[in-house]
């Protein structure tokens, strides 16, 4: 069993287009927590002890004020910055590109900060109490040998989705022992008279996905050392996409790199929780009638830091 201190790695850098604004200062919680606080409180509740976000300077002012210094109370905090020119020697910002480098880029952000095990989740997402549970696990008993054992909590596709538009979700299959076989991405899925289907021609065409199907989360366990390794993909990476401007590196397509070249292999950790999300702006009322719930049936207090 590990002794080093299991850290949650949170990307907050990004901001939510599609939802309008920063979802990560939005308070959606009976007491005006943000969708942050529950990941937060339920990660540490389950053996974690150290947060680090990945942030960029411009939302640092606002994010301190508002989330940081207040989870300070609770465990140690550090920052990590991602930012455009955060680039390997000999690499360069092409004019013109605004958008982030991907979820795998920041990762990359945390090399010299994260050096022991830690477990990576998006700011805006609620991932429910099971998966934090499942991810330090399996984080405490890491394995010795020469390859990377890498862990995702594994959703029930039905779970994860929105009645409010499209969703993209990574589709796996698993053997006999959980070991991710393939992880395929399905950037517009839909629920058609309440059945997940899936369109790769604009909505011309579309194909039913299979009913409990587990899907990425992007809520991933990682070995002490391993963000190394997603360097040299990274290089490979800008050698062939960093000219344009909107391609993004991101978290899955290193993992893949490794699994891809036998250095690694992933476990897929199936959890029953229900995955709540603001893709939408108009997906807020649900998101919280549903941690209202919680609170009034006491899987949480109704100040959750209470509790």
């Amino acid at each position: 069993m590990t002794d080093q201190p299991l850290s949650l790695v949170i990307l907050a850098a990004g901001m939510g287009s599609r939802f309008g604004g920063l979802k990560q200062l939005t308070p959606v919680g009976p007491s005006g927590e943000l969708m942050i606080d529950y990941s937060i409180h339920d990660a540490l509740a389950a053996g974690f002890n150290r947060v680090v976000f990945i942030i960029k300077h411009a939302i640092e002012k606002e994010f301190k004020e508002q989330i940081g210094d207040r989870i300070a109370a609770y465990a140690p905090v550090e920052y990590v910055f991602q930012e455009l020119d955060r680039l390997p020697d000999g690499f360069s910002v092409p004019d013109g590109r605004e958008k982030p480098w991907g979820t795998g880029h920041a990762v990359l952000c945390c090399e010299d900060t994260v050096t022991g095990p830690f477990a990576v989740i998006n700011a805006d997402d609620y991932y429910g109490r099971e998966c934090f549970q499942l991810l330090a696990d399996f984080l405490k008993q890491p394995k010795q040998d020469d390859r990377w054992h890498i862990a995702m909590a594994g959703y029930q596709l039905e779970n994860t989705l929105t009645e409010n538009g499209y969703v993209s979700r990574g589709i796996c299959e698993v053997d006999e022992n959980n070991t991710l076989t393939s992880l395929v991405e399905r950037t517009h899925i839909e629920l058609k008279d309440g059945v997940p289907m899936f369109t790769e021609d604009d909505g011309e065409t579309w194909h039913r996905l299979p009913a409990g199907a587990p899907v990425s989360m992007n809520c991933w366990a990682f070995p002490a050392g391993i963000i190394g390794d997603f360097r040299e993909q990274f290089v490979e990476f800008l050698k062939e996409k960093g000219q344009e401007l909107k391609s993004e590196f991101y978290l899955p397509f290193a993992v893949n790199g490794l699994v891809d070249a036998g250095e690694a292999d992933v476990t897929v950790l199936p959890t029953r929780d229900k995955w709540y999300g603001m893709t939408y702006a108009a997906d807020m009322p649900m998101v919280r009638a549903a941690l209202k719930n919680m609170a009034d049936t006491g899987i949480y207090g109704q100040n959750l830091w209470d509790k």
